[in-house]
């Protein structure tokens, strides 16, 4: 769990991490912690960048590898606890907020954030703020189809054919091994030794991405879209999915639109700066 003092400006003046607590309490307590040892800054609030589907009255719903969170109200407890007005908001969307706020996507009002990892998250800027949709599912980009053929079959869905761990399985199937015994960047190592069937699994990998991205580019119609998540740090990545959006776009009679498209700004500290933009958002919101 990372936390840390940022001002106005986005600037991260501490930070630090400590393990992730295993109960509520525990939580509360680090908190409080935290409190005491930022006593040198003028503390306006606590921004909370949180897995789930985060209400705006503070209750987490969903589920997550951290469960204590979910079913409290997190917000109310925390403002109980420290006597500071906080705010929470849902992690892709943090992210997403960091790169209008002070990524790639400054100066930009409507853009769609599509973080690519085990599997495919993402959230929804509308003018400039989180469009988090009537069941907190904005952005769940992951949920989409892809593949109609293999519903059910764990290779349908748009997380399930165009996530890192897509390429892994791909390979795997095609091997005959154990998925586990591959990594991403393994793949890619052989492929670019010039193994075809990695080569050809990276393929279909930025293939179906892109066919996501063009769905997303119909549907939102977006100024731009942003990729996150490790493989975005691929210098190839862009051009490759440009390459197939213009192969896509070519075989569409009545497709007019090229998705502009870029890579996020930020990794390590998005949600940490998300979260801090998002707590302005609401102060300002509610002043």
């Amino acid at each position: 769990m990372k936390y840390g003092a940022v001002n106005h400006d986005g600037a991260i003046l501490t930070k630090d991490n400590i393990k992730t607590p295993e109960q509520l309490d525990e939580l509360l307590v680090i908190i409080g912690d935290c409190q005491k040892n930022y006593s040198q800054y003028k503390l306006e609030g606590i921004a909370i960048s949180a897995p789930g589907a985060v209400s705006d009255h503070g209750v987490i719903y969903g589920s997550s590898a951290i469960p204590f969170i979910h079913g409290p109200n997190i917000k109310t407890l925390i403002e109980s606890k420290t006597g500071l007005a906080v705010s929470i908001e849902n992690d892709a969307n943090c992210a997403a907020l960091a790169e209008v706020w002070k990524g790639s996507a400054v100066g930009k009002n409507d853009i769609a954030v599509v973080v690519i990892g085990t599997g495919i998250g993402g959230a929804l800027i509308k003018n400039g703020f989180i469009h988090k949709g009537t069941h907190l599912h904005g952005g769940e980009f992951g949920y989409m189809i892809l593949d109609s053929d293999n519903l059910g079959k764990g290779m349908s869905t748009f997380s399930e054919v165009a996530s890192t761990y897509s390429i892994i399985k791909r390979v795997a199937f095609e091997k005959n091994i154990d998925p586990t015994l591959l990594t991403g960047e393994n793949v890619f190592l052989q492929a670019e030794k010039g193994d075809e069937i990695c080569q050809q699994a990276i393929e279909e990998f930025y293939r179906m991405l892109a066919i996501g991205l063009y769905n997303i580019q119909y549907m939102y119609d977006p100024e731009l879209i942003l990729i996150g998540g490790g493989i975005s740090f691929r210098k190839e990545l862009i051009s490759k999915l440009k390459e197939e959006l213009r192969s896509i776009t070519g075989k569409i009679e009545v497709a007019t639109l090229m998705p502009a498209i870029d890579r996020c700004y930020f990794s390590a500290n998005a949600n940490m700066v998300g979260a801090v933009y998002n707590f302005l958002q609401k102060t300002k919101q509610n002043n």
